[in-house]
């Protein structure tokens, strides 16, 4: 007999339902639901220590996403079988989970907390990562764990000019944007997606849409909590105390260092070090001013204390002087300067370098056979563009060990990724490859490398439709409705800050865009009027990149590889391969060129990639001649293959051995070959027929040979 849970059902705009359900399975969670939405089944649960661990001044939440391969009736690739390390999609979709999640824990619980995300039955029609979010905001409201939610996400496609809520994948194909927002039911909490040069009208208009949305999920959520309580009592968040607070400290920091740090702040040093140097020698000095009984016990409290007084210091300044840390005006951009062709062996690169933000940026051109494989429960195939981030610690001064690319390079370089490929010209016939390595960071690095990878894929030649740049807004509110719009934010302001909003884009529209709101309410007045001042600072960064190259270069670096495409008939594809891959791969041992053939719509799709051209022009005649029909009576420079008693066997035509009998070799009679042909000798020879049973050929070289008498004739 199975377990009866308690679940809840309601029911899109558009009529589809969602199932939400809760003690049936993984009960001993704190927090256990399973979202359904046709056969798309996730289950979502959180745990989290009722204590926190001693000196933990922050919330470590660890959010993960996996899609179980048996979801989807499919067995994982790889030599093992199972289910290993995270894809990258599966961190990108515990990111964006973790990012609507994590601002609503109240600030003061520090308790490891840990959700997780399965996919246990999988749909096509129905994409699962749109309700992970939901699952995991279900799962944590029915525990008791403190949490100021509910939340949702939903993801926001545009088909036809309408917008649809959780669409189909072959919807998000068609689609001109694919977005996922997140919010709770006042306030939109994460926004990041893609798309093709839509206005900033529009992507407002989209996020409204989908705020829409989430409000039912948000109301379905509480709908079932409180079905949760009437069937097993009220749900009692748990009590904490994970602070240990001086009341008198904090107020006495705040009034020996706030006029002080304020006074940094006002100093408006564009030097990140000096300016932290400073803001750091304000808390020393009150440190060193304690009686020396007591700096030891109360240092760490009142560097926890200090932190606020920056944070509200400087947004007070801010505010007050409509001013930046660095001397900048609200809206201008930091200097830039950039430059291509650093890299003599790379196929394209570029340096971009804004304020003290810089990326080195390398493009690598590759063919079919340097696709990347995708392999996951619901989808499989290709990808042939692929953009590489990499964050090293010198770029910030510190010293770390290099562990290779974590969650945070991972998104980032997704971001810059769903940047650039929208402008990717669709005729491009190779794998392309972007690395972006972060020299220097103070300030947006992902924005410097879509800039620096728009400039490097100039560089190598490869054709864009227009120019993408990138730009990191930030926002400073107080409690009255003040509120500074900044461009170009630096890390400080980042860190202080209540919005973190990057949009990326050409002179013509938005193609991705990532926002993390910190804030309680952001009327969409304000986010309106952020897209127009992003707009501003991206189209003045264009005009920057513009001063060094403004098209794709006409021509490939002279190292970088050709490509050629031809079509052929499909029944000649066996025939350009060869028995076991003979005669391909005599044609790339002999030319040097790489052939890649596939099989599509009824043809067959040749690249044909060489440094030089020669080689190319050399596998072109190869396969046409491979191609080309035999005709009786034509004339063929043919090669001696081998010699047989009877005769020899003359390749007249790629990949086409005729007999060249014993009698058909010279007018005169010959007992033997010997003496006569050798094997690699290249002659002249005429189709004189082709065996009805066999299709094997007949070649004769006597026929264009003058005949004795004629010869004799001519003599006298």
């Amino acid at each position: 007999m199975s377990q009866i849970g308690i679940t809840h059902t309601f029911e899109l705009a558009d009529g589809r339902s969602i199932t939400l359900e809760t003690g049936k399975l993984a009960k001993q969670a704190d927090g256990s639901v399973v979202v359904k939405m046709g056969n798309t089944m996730l289950l979502a649960t959180v745990v989290s220590n009722k204590d926190a661990k001693e000196g933990t001044d922050f919330l470590p939440l660890s959010v993960d996403y996996q899609e179980k391969f048996a979801a989807a009736g499919r067995f994982p690739g790889g030599f093992f079988k199972r289910e290993a390390r995270l894809s990258d999609y599966e961190i990108l979709i515990s990111r964006l989970v973790d990012r609507a999640l994590r601002p609503l824990f109240p600030d003061d619980y520090h308790a490891d907390t840990q959700v997780l995300i399965s996919l246990i039955s999988g749909d096509k029609n129905t994409m699962p990562d749109a309700l992970a979010c939901l699952a995991a905001s279900a799962a944590i409201t029915v525990s008791d764990i403190p949490f100021n939610g509910p939340v949702s996400e939903v993801r926001v496609s545009k088909l036809n000019g309408k917008l649809i809520v959780n669409p189909s994948v072959e919807e998000m194909e068609k689609s001109s944007l694919d977005m996922i927002v997140a919010a709770s039911q006042k306030d939109i909490m994460m926004v990041e997606g893609e798309m093709k040069e839509i206005s900033e009208a529009e992507m407002l208009e989209a996020i409204k849409f989908a705020h829409e949305a989430i409000r039912l999920q948000i109301k379905a959520i509480n709908e079932f909590a409180a079905k949760v309580e009437a069937s097993k009592g009220k749900i009692v968040k748990r009590e904490y105390s994970h602070e240990t607070n001086d009341a008198d400290l904090k107020a006495l920091v705040f009034k020996a260092t706030y006029d002080k740090a304020y006074a940094v702040a006002k100093t408006q040093n564009p030097n990140k070090k000096e300016r932290g140097a400073a803001f750091k020698a304000v808390i020393k000095e009150f440190i060193e001013s304690l009686p020396e009984e007591e700096r030891k016990a109360k240092e760490g409290l009142a560097k926890k204390y200090y932190h606020e007084v920056e944070y509200v210091a400087v947004r007070r300044f801010v505010l007050d002087e409509r001013a930046r840390l660095d001397g900048r005006k609200t809206d201008q951009i930091r200097p830039i300067w950039s430059e291509v062709g650093y890299l003599p062996s790379a196929h394209g690169s570029a340096i971009f370098t804004r304020g003290e933000t810089q990326s080195l940026t390398s493009v690598t051109l590759g063919t079919k056979l340097d696709l990347q494989s995708i392999d996951r429960a619901l989808h499989q195939g290709q990808n042939n563009f692929m953009l590489h981030y990499n964050f090293p610690a010198f770029s910030t001064g510190e010293v770390k060990p290099n562990r290779g690319p974590g969650r945070r390079e991972i998104g980032h370089g997704n971001l810059a990724e769903r940047a650039l490929k929208q402008v990717i010209s669709p005729e491009n016939p190779y794998t392309v490859r972007v690395v972006s390595d972060i020299l220097e960071s103070n300030g947006s690095s992902s924005m410097a490398t879509v800039c620096a990878g728009t400039l490097a894929l100039m560089d190598a030649g490869v054709k864009i439709n227009k120019p993408v740049s990138g730009i990191a807004m930030g926002l400073i509110t107080d409690d009255k409705g003040k509120y500074a719009i900044l461009s170009d934010i630096l890390g400080d302001e980042d860190h202080l800050g209540d919005m973190d909003f990057k949009v990326t884009g050409t002179k013509d529209g938005i193609t991705a865009c990532q926002m993390d709101l910190k804030v309680d309410g952001l009327p969409y007045e304000v986010m309106a009027e952020a897209l127009e001042q992003a707009k501003q600072g991206r189209l003045h960064i264009l005009a920057e990149m513009a001063k060094t190259i403004t098209t794709s270069r006409e021509d490939y670096k002279p190292h970088a590889p050709r490509i050629v495409k031809m079509t052929i008939p499909k029944e000649f594809i066996g025939a350009v391969i060869g028995p076991g891959g003979k005669i391909i791969q005599e044609m790339q041992r002999e030319t040097g060129a790489v052939i890649v053939i596939e099989e599509k719509d009824n043809m067959g799709h040749i690249d044909i990639v060489a440094t030089n051209a020669d080689a190319i022009n050399a596998v072109l005649s190869k396969i046409r001649g491979i191609v080309a029909q035999p005709e009786v009576g034509e004339v063929y420079e043919g090669k001696v293959k081998s010699i047989m008693p009877f005769g020899a066997f003359v390749e007249f035509m790629a990949g086409k051995d005729g007999l060249l009998h014993i009698s058909e070799v010279e007018h005169r009679r010959l007992e033997s070959m010997d003496g006569v042909l050798k094997e690699g000798d290249k002659i002249q020879v005429k189709l004189i027929g082709v065996d009805p049973k066999t299709g094997k050929f007949k070649l004769s070289r006597k026929v264009l040979l003058p005949k004795p008498e004629q010869t004799t004739a001519q003599q006298n």
